[in-house]
């Protein structure tokens, strides 16, 4: 019983005491707003048959859809082209922005409502790919996912390392940003615009907004630890309760189409997959899929494949090994998708959503891979010699014993 005590306390200490899987979140951060971006970017020139005023889902069409369903989308505010062009374009801005990782608490906010103004907006315009992107966009305010990999961890980094210098660090932008989004937000609510929306999204929208007044007063005005400590636990346990609730998410759109799958014909004889490969519309190289189409034993293990490693997958969580052996078939299998069905962002959205599973020691390799590579690019500009790599803590001790240190 102590045991189970014990285990349990730690498990609680480790919860609400860090911020658990800073690579998984810095990830999804990266792959989802880069999905988005993308496709923003090159669905550009047909924006407005897609969202716009020249769509087949016309304004009275929207606005029968939201009387009916109540979602939240700032398209609605006005029917004039300038605003669409607008919304459009702060989809575009915020996505890039938090990509790099700047003020995330912030962009991800922003980023949430492009999103989800967009989408609600014509709810028939994605390919599968959009609904996991709209979820994931709400799951994202609530992670601290600016930890590593992004424009605010350096900024965090020279402000540690101006303090302990001795120099004075003042952020303006930070409190600009609350006075003229919370301006913003006041006014939609004070106009009416916000009435006939469901809550769920004004109410996140005022508590990160009131979140954020908080955390920068306690750290300013607070006298004690003991404010800060609370604050930090509760940022900890919604990041954690976040990162948990993306990983269901992603167990369950994999168990669901895998037992979905079982119950097909199709799936049961082992030939679902040559069907999509003959569509036009799932063709985008005819000869790649006449390739794969052409061999009946490629076609069935493909197909049964498929639905082994999808229903599979949420009972491999419990081994590490099959886990990360399922999640690169998994992982090649969207890419495959990608290229021969033509659904590049369908894909890249389920990347990202599997991205919460990578193992942090390759994130790491990963990270640490990108950035000599990006040194050796700088130094190549730069015609310098490469920088070494830095020593290892017994070189640096055998360099500088104790009694020769200060």
């Amino acid at each position: 019983m102590n045991r189970f005590a014990a285990s349990v306390s730690a498990a609680i200490a480790r919860v609400t005491g860090s911020a658990l899987g800073a690579y998984q979140s810095a990830v999804i951060r990266i792959g989802f707003s880069a999905t988005w971006l993308l496709f923003l970017l090159r669905e550009f020139p047909h924006r407005q048959e897609l969202y716009g005023p020249d769509g087949p889902w016309d304004w009275d069409l929207a606005q029968q859809l939201i009387a009916g369903n109540h979602a939240f989308t700032v398209l609605m505010w006005s029917d004039a082209q300038g605003w669409f062009t607008a919304v459009y374009l702060f989809a575009v801005a915020t996505a890039a922005l938090l990509l790099l990782g700047w003020r995330t608490r912030t962009l991800s906010v922003l980023f949430m409502v492009g999103v989800l103004s967009l989408q609600n907006r014509s709810i028939f315009m994605g390919d599968g790919g959009d609904n996991v992107l709209h979820l994931m966009a709400i799951y994202l305010v609530f992670t601290r996912c600016g930890q590593v990999w992004s424009l605010d961890a350096r900024r965090a980094s020279r402000a540690r390392d101006a303090r302990a210098r001795g120099e004075q660090v003042t952020d303006r932008v930070g409190p600009a940003l609350w006075v003229v989004l919370g301006f913003v937000l006041v006014v939609a609510t004070s106009g009416g615009l916000l009435d006939d929306t469901d809550p769920t999204v004004p109410v996140i929208l005022y508590l990160v907004w009131l979140g954020v007044a908080v955390r920068w007063i306690v750290e300013r005005r607070a006298t004690g630890r003991e404010p800060r400590i609370l604050l930090d636990v509760i940022t900890d346990v919604a990041h954690n309760g976040a990162l948990l609730v993306i990983m269901a998410e992603a167990c369950l759109i994999y168990a669901t189409a895998g037992w979905y799958k079982i119950q097909g014909t199709r799936w049961q004889d082992g030939t679902a997959v040559y069907y999509p490969l003959h569509l036009d519309y799932f063709s985008p190289w005819p000869a790649l899929a006449d390739l794969f189409a052409g061999s009946g034993t490629v076609v069935m293990l493909v197909t049964y494949g498929t639905v082994i490693v999808q229903v599979a997958f949420p009972f491999t969580l419990f081994n590490r090994r099959v886990k990360n052996v399922l999640l690169a078939l998994m992982m090649v299998e969207h890419a495959v998708i990608a290229v021969v069905l033509g659904l590049p962002f369908f894909s890249l959205a389920m990347i990202a959503a599997d991205a919460v599973f990578l193992p942090t020691s390759f994130l790491r390799r990963l990270g640490g891979w990108a950035a000599r590579a990006r040194g050796a690019v700088h130094d190549r500009r730069g015609g310098r010699a490469a920088v070494p790599a830095p020593r290892s803590a017994e070189a640096t001790v055998a360099a500088n014993p104790p009694s020769t240190r200060t």
